[in-house]
């Protein structure tokens, strides 16, 4: 059993940075392909980022060059640095971990289905 923790979401200003942050569980976090996805009120969750276990990355276009994904395996740690926020990034975001150590290639980490352990998400408000 994996458990996931997001913290670092709040309340920030167009053109402002968050950073979140996502503590997991387990011996073998090195090995999880870690997941962002966010949730906008009345929309469907959607894809933002993911990170290999070899640190390959991949982005969903509307946050290319914005966002960065990254990972502490020593601390069990997965991170999302979000830069130029902008009020259409406001939704809840969601970390999630794939520990099937299953080497997929670039959009099969995009869908939902992927992943087997979910957090419970944190709030990110952008104002404009």
């Amino acid at each position: 059993q994996v458990q996931l923790v997001e913290s670092g979401g709040g309340l920030v200003q167009a053109g402002g940075s968050l950073r979140l942050s996502c503590a997991a569980s387990g011996r073998t976090f090195s090995t999880y392909v870690m997941g962002w996805f966010r949730q906008a009120p009345g929309q469907e969750r959607e894809f933002v980022a993911a990170i290999k276990w070899t640190t390959v990355t991949y982005y969903a276009d509307s946050v290319k060059g914005r966002f960065t994904i990254s990972r502490d395996n020593a601390k069990n740690t997965v991170y999302l640095q979000m830069n130029s926020l902008k009020p259409e990034d406001t939704a809840v975001y969601y970390c999630a971990a794939d520990t099937t150590y299953y080497n997929g290639r670039g959009s099969y980490y995009y869908a939902e289905e992927v992943y087997n352990y979910w957090g419970q998400g944190t709030q990110v408000t952008v104002s404009s």
